[in-house]
């Protein structure tokens, strides 16, 4: 089975690169080879575990706690160290979150330039001065919107639980709690193989 979803961004977003943009950003976004830009699959994969998790925590539910594990993975740690001994990898399959087809196809290489823009932030002391050397430029994409796939996925309940952890995430990204990469994921679609 496999899971069908959309991310519609609502404000600027970054999902980094972990590269530098030169002189003119101290951040980029993460691009592929035709400098459009995508969300890792298991940047994915990583927002929804923690959104996973933070149900759990709500609703304690041993059968979800199996499905979590079996699609997510899980670390095995020694009980006294707490030390990971052992991980274990989960049977879902997160395809990289992309534009769509038509969308790709349709923005020629020197158009790809206008999905980004930089913004700067500066850290300010007690007395409202910036503190000397503290100018970050950050480059962001502006809001569009991306489809991923989640596949291999064994069972309905899988399923539904996946989708209780998509509608959850509601930021993504590099400074998510400061306002950026407010998204919903939108047109959520299951299909059997």
């Amino acid at each position: 089975m496999e899971l069908t979803y959309k991310i519609t961004f609502l404000s600027d977003w970054h999902s980094g690169s972990g590269l530098s943009g030169g002189a003119e950003a101290d951040a980029t976004v993460i691009k592929d080879d035709r400098n459009l830009p995508y969300i890792a699959g298991k940047t994915i994969k990583g927002l929804l575990k923690e959104a996973l998790e933070e149900i759990h925590e709500v609703k304690l539910n041993a059968k979800d706690r199996t499905y979590i594990n079996e699609l997510l993975g899980y670390e095995i740690k020694d009980e006294k160290t707490q030390k990971v001994i052992e991980t274990k990898s989960g049977i879902a399959f997160f395809s990289n979150a992309t534009l769509s087809k038509d969308e790709r196809d349709d923005i020629i290489p020197t158009l790809s330039d206008f999905l980004y823009r930089n913004i700067a932030s500066t850290q300010i002391k007690a007395n409202g001065t910036a503190k000397e050397s503290s100018l970050r430029v950050m480059e962001v994409c502006i809001p569009i919107t991306l489809e991923g796939k989640i596949t291999r996925i064994a069972s309905k309940e899988q399923i539904d639980l996946l989708t209780k952890a998509l509608k959850w995430v509601r930021h993504l990204g590099v400074n998510r709690n400061r306002g950026l990469g407010r998204c919903k994921f939108v047109e959520i679609t299951p299909k059997s193989n």
